[in-house]
């Protein structure tokens, strides 16, 4: 049985360390709130662009670009794929960043010689100590607009420059407080009929283009990766810190019934020595009657 200053040493640790993931717990709740709020407000930006993405395709179904599906609706084959993933900066958030790192490898054993692009100094020490060939980007713990506009002009001018014939993106997306997962989403080329909802409706004005619908349609899909990208971004951040409220909360929970044991062992430990203190004393007591009587 470990001593009593053993234990109250192992009290004090404990404690300490609640008193770490309570802070974490109180952060990463404020952090969650604050990112639902700049999510909810990039919905309005994000329609609005796949609305005018809509009305461009609507005005000649046979417009043919890189950024889209053949017109029957099948992927080219083979080509170089690119591959997006989006880790968080830290650890301690459950299995947050293991579920997109495996949605990762898994692409990238469907096809060899991938090129993987990642978001978070996690992600980043797990490819490079892995050897993947990667490109980093920072950025993971304060999503912003710039930081989307960057990753999209880097992958973009790898896309137009014929380096990449495929990106799929990999991010974390929170369903509610309860759930998240994993979600593999294709970012170029993308699929017409996603568009076609978005379309203007019988009878309105078709649009003009100038100084034509091809360099309208680069235009708008860079704003449009941009504004996905940023969307995928908080989405992930809200998912990391929601993974982490997670954990701390849990983490709490198990210091307290730690602490609760610790503490009843070391009630216990105390009762012991007392009770071989008194019967020394008693057994002292008795030994010294007994020597009177002799």
């Amino acid at each position: 049985m470990a001593s009593a200053k053993e234990l109250k040493d192992r009290i004090k640790a404990v404690q300490e360390t609640k008193k770490i993931t309570n802070a974490m717990y109180l952060i990463s709740s404020t952090k969650l709130r604050r990112a639902k709020v700049d999510l909810a407000q990039t919905r309005p930006y994000f329609d609005s662009l796949r609305g005018e993405i809509g009305r461009i395709l609507s005005v000649d179904n046979s417009y043919q670009s890189r950024y889209f599906y053949d017109a029957d609706g099948t992927l080219p084959d083979g080509g170089v794929r690119g591959i997006l993933v989006i880790t968080a900066d830290k650890g301690l958030a459950g299995a947050y960043n293991l579920n997109v790192i495996r949605e990762a490898e898994a692409l990238y054993r469907e096809r060899p010689g991938a090129q993987i692009f990642v978001v978070g100094e996690v992600g980043r020490r797990y490819f490079a100590a892995h050897k993947y060939p990667m490109t980093f980007f920072p950025g993971a713990n304060a999503p912003s607009m710039d930081s989307a506009r960057a990753i999209t002009t880097v992958l973009l001018d790898r896309y137009d420059g014929g380096e990449l014939d495929e990106l799929m993106l990999i991010y974390t997306d929170m369903k509610n407080s309860l759930a998240s997962a994993a979600l593999t989403h294709r970012l170029l080329p993308l699929e017409r009929r996603h568009f076609e909802a978005h379309a203007p409706a019988a009878g309105d004005t078709p649009p003009e283009f100038v100084p034509s619908a091809e360099a309208v349609v680069k235009g708008v899909m860079r704003s449009y990766l941009s504004g996905f990208l940023y969307s995928a971004l908080l989405d992930s951040f809200c998912s990391e810190q929601n993974a982490r409220v997670t954990a701390m909360d849990a983490a709490n929970v198990n210091a307290q019934e730690l602490l609760g044991d610790l503490s009843l062992q070391l009630n216990r430990t105390r009762q012991s020595a007392i009770t071989q203190e008194i019967t020394e004393i008693s057994a002292g007591a008795q030994a010294q009657k007994n020597k009177k009587r002799k």
